[in-house]
């Protein structure tokens, strides 16, 4: 510890200790004894035009790097501009830190009108947090640091707000541990319920497995079940790539389809593993499940949700698999799936139909003409919708979406954090007109930050296209879903990128793979109106 060290310094030697090298924020007069830990640190700040922004960044940073993505932000507008990636983070289980500050510890509740004065900073940030907490004393924050790791390490990973008084954050340090402190383990697994599993997938005649986002870190394992059982191996939005696309049991992120839900209702025993079995991942209530189901998850709440579970497993999915496969029984060759795994894609492409059949036919362009290693950043639109289930990709980690929380503006500030956490691989971030209005301003932070290839595909309906839909078929006049939209071009270019507009499905792929060629931000727009809507058919 350097001696006259402030807490704020001795804060950010800490998380530098814990492996943090990038931190997402904007500097403000209350968090300047933040920035002064900064100096000399091997930690990179990455300046955004927004705190939600921030907040995107850090949970696109985490999503492709596994590491939580940092946040420094200030008390008050700083912790309710962040509050809308804090609840994506949330539904979505990634791990975020959010460090803020709040007013000086003696006006706290008082009500006296200081600077960006909050009345219950807590009260705003308890509901979408693992934990929130305040550092009333400069003591309070190794252990408050200690425990947001643990969170991350050891439980269902969620955001964690720690606030601190300016007063403190300017206080000379006075106690402080010399090491940060260590993380518990993980749940102790369950031998009894291991042996109920084993025993109900080896007599299944057709079982499946949901693989979710809880699982990403456990694909080896799940592959050599699947392979053992001779399973199918359905993925979430948060656990695409689990499974290559080209194995011969990949049934791929289809569970929101006709064809998905007729498959999983022949199953007579699926085992969901890191995965809510969320209405937002499926597209209605519940599956069709008729089988015995069985649940392994770190989070035991769980397991007494709307699907009545046969067996649970509660655990780290890679341990609790690990401690599984020993007991399962290899009883036939991939060959012998009874159940045309191979047909799934085709069946799904029949159940496209006018806008999806449009988006469809693009994505292919699209996955066509990109790298198989990019990663994708997605927003709330029909084309990354139909992305979810449509678009393959080579691995985890490859495909950002917000899929819980469903907040529009994610993809662009998401995808900026991905290219930060991996400089390696392309970054491609597919939004919607409506979306990318949200965040655009985060341009300036990826023409600043990125070196690239980071390529942003809007896709201009000129409309908020789903709701225009749901509207119309609803026979509800149309009012608010056809907005006058910017000049991308000029406004792309002005913020410095690479700009485009193809007039054609073969200029789109051209435009494409001279993108991925350019160490820098280039921004593609596809104008629906102006060619795809006649050129695909």
């Amino acid at each position: 510890m350097t001696k006259d060290w402030t807490y704020g310094q001795a804060l950010v030697a800490l998380l530098e200790e814990y492996g943090v090298d990038t931190v997402f924020g904007i500097p403000g007069v209350h968090t300047l004894e933040l920035y002064r830990g900064l100096v000399g640190r091997n930690i990179r700040h990455v300046l955004t035009r927004h705190e939600q922004g921030a907040g995107f960044m850090a949970d696109g940073y985490a999503r492709v790097s596994g590491k939580p993505g940092v946040c420094f932000v200030i008390t008050g507008p700083g912790v309710t501009n962040i509050a809308t990636p804090m609840g994506q983070a949330y539904a979505d289980s990634i791990p975020m830190l959010v460090i803020s500050s709040v007013n000086e510890t003696d006006t706290l509740g008082r009500g006296i009108g200081r600077l960006h004065e909050t009345k219950d900073q807590q009260s705003l940030t308890r509901a979408i947090t693992a934990l929130s907490a305040t550092a009333y004393k400069g003591e309070d924050i190794p252990g408050l640091i200690a425990q947001a790791f643990d969170i991350f390490n050891s439980q269902r990973p969620r955001p964690v707000h720690i606030a601190i008084p300016m007063d403190v954050l300017a206080c000379p340090v006075q106690a402080w541990p010399t090491h940060h402190q260590e993380v518990t383990e993980s749940p102790v697994i369950d031998p009894e319920s291991l042996l109920a599993a084993s025993r109900l997938l080896n007599r299944a005649k057709l079982p499946m497995i949901i693989a979710g986002g809880g699982a990403i870190e456990s694909h080896k394992q799940i592959k050599a079940l699947a392979e053992c059982l001779s399973a199918p191996v359905f993925t979430t939005v948060a656990g695409k790539g689990i499974l290559p696309p080209q194995h011969n049991l990949f049934a791929g992120a289809i569970l929101c389809t006709q064809t998905g839900w007729d498959m999983i209702q022949k199953a007579d025993v699926v085992l969901a593993i890191g995965t809510e079995l969320a209405d937002t991942d499926m597209w209605r209530d519940t599956l069709p499940i008729e089988g015995d189901i069985i649940r392994l998850d770190i989070d035991a709440n769980k397991f007494e949700d709307l699907y009545p579970c046969h067996t649970a497993l509660h655990g780290d999915a890679s341990v609790v698999l690990d401690a599984l496969l020993p007991l399962i029984q290899f009883r036939h060759s991939i060959s012998d799936v009874p159940i045309n795994v191979k047909g799934l894609p085709a069946a799904v492409a029949k159940e496209q139909k006018g806008p999806w059949l449009i988006v469809m036919q693009l994505l292919m362009v699209i996955r066509q003409s990109l790298p198989s290693n990019t990663v994708m950043a997605t927003d709330m639109t029909q084309i990354a919708y139909a992305g979810n289930y449509l678009f393959n990709v080579a691995k985890t980690r490859q495909w950002l979406h917000p899929t819980g929380y469903g907040t529009l503006g994610y993809a662009l500030p998401a995808g900026i954090g991905a290219a930060i956490a991996d400089p390696q691989q392309p970054v491609a971030i597919l939004c919607g007109d409506g979306g990318f209005q949200y965040t655009m301003q985060e341009l300036a932070t990826a023409v600043e930050e990125v070196n690239g290839p980071l390529i942003v595909l809007l896709w201009n309906n000129n409309a908020l296209g789903q709701i225009r839909d749901d509207m119309a078929e609803r026979d509800i006049p149309l009012i608010g879903v056809l907005p006058h939209n910017p000049d991308f071009q000029t406004l792309a270019a002005s913020f410095g990128c690479k700009t485009y507009q193809p007039n054609s499905i073969k200029a789109l792929q051209e435009n494409i793979k001279d993108a991925v060629e350019f160490r820098g931000v280039s921004f593609i727009e596809m104008a629906q109106h102006k060619v795809f809507s006649t050129e695909i058919n």
